[in-house]
């Protein structure tokens, strides 16, 4: 059962959501206050947040910030006042994945749950076709998928977690069959930036031919050596 927390100072507000959601066979969470709000999603982890933007104390925007902070993957959906589209803007800018307006509509409410649950789908089936394992003391971060700009959250949770191994040498192996387009081009590009930053050695091995080239022309070997196999990376880096 999916787990789903309100944050909302409105009592009467929080009882409706509570029915609604509850009816639709989640498992309900609620939070008067930012604060506490916060406190409940460390201990239960949702995988699905409502906040409301205005609250005494710690606001919605807060709310959103430390929640992304915590696990960015976190479908955050805020509740703002009725034609207040600035609200809307601000929250978005903060990664907000929706928003719906008061007075609740349930049309509103239902396409943005829709919404929210078909991106952790998506989220977690590109999370399951990538892997970490260690072979000699070299982290093996196992690829299995076309690298585009819908796998890029997965990569990063999963090149950060590879890195945090303690290992000094990373290996991006592919499978044969992956494809790398424009926008996962640049997440990597990113990602092997940041480790070249903190001296880690990292290659990257398995892709086609074709794609090694697209690496190379993008200047990739300024980061990472590229080899064919994973046998000829672990040889030699």
């Amino acid at each position: 059962m999916e787990k789903i927390l309100v944050i909302d100072d409105e009592k009467a507000t929080l009882a409706m959501f509570h029915l609604l959601l509850d009816a639709y066979g989640y498992s309900v969470l609620t939070a008067e206050s930012g604060a506490a709000g916060l406190e409940l999603f460390g201990k239960e982890r949702p995988s699905i947040v409502l906040t409301d933007i205005k609250m005494a104390g710690i606001d919605g925007f807060e709310v959103l910030q430390r929640i992304k902070e915590i696990d960015p993957v976190t479908e955050v959906i805020v509740i703002t006042g009725h034609g207040d589209m600035d609200l809307a803007i601000q929250a978005f800018n903060l990664n907000a994945s929706d928003f719906i307006n008061k007075p609740i509509q349930k049309n509103a409410l239902d396409s943005a749950l829709r919404r929210a649950e078909d991106r952790l789908k998506l989220t977690r089936t590109y999370a399951q076709h990538i892997s970490c394992r260690q072979v000699d003391g070299i982290t093996i971060l196992d690829i299995r998928e076309n690298l585009t700009s819908l796998s890029e959250q997965a990569l990063i949770e999963a090149f950060e977690h590879a890195s945090a191994q303690g290992s000094g040498k990373l290996l991006l192996h592919f499978d044969k069959h992956s494809s790398i387009n424009g926008a996962g081009i640049a997440v990597l590009i990113h990602l092997l930036s940041e480790s070249h930053k903190r001296n880690q050695v990292v290659a990257i091995a398995g892709l086609s031919e074709y794609f090694q080239k697209i690496l190379k022309m993008v200047g990739i070997t300024r980061f990472a050596q590229i080899f064919d196999n994973e046998e000829d990376a672990l040889r030699q880096i």
